[in-house]
């Protein structure tokens, strides 16, 4: 498996495809565990680890929104 990823690291097709991941998801992984400081669930069992984790997301997202300065829009 190693020695496929360095291999596709080095041909000139695979160079950009592993430049997307700074751009879709990994950052956010950075910053709730920078910026918010999660490093460990609270919690113990599966459902409530995905309970919580939905929360984190929530907040992020809520967050986010609200740091943007965009007013909410009326239906």
């Amino acid at each position: 498996m190693a020695e496929q990823m360095r291999h596709k690291l080095r041909t000139v097709e695979g160079r950009p495809v592993y430049k997307l991941r700074k751009a879709v998801v990994e950052p956010v992984f950075g910053q709730i565990i920078g910026r918010r400081g999660f490093r460990r669930f609270l919690v113990r069992g599966l459902a409530r680890v995905k309970a919580e984790w939905k929360m984190i997301c929530a907040t992020h997202n809520l967050l986010k929104l609200f740091r943007s300065g965009r007013s909410p829009q009326s239906a």
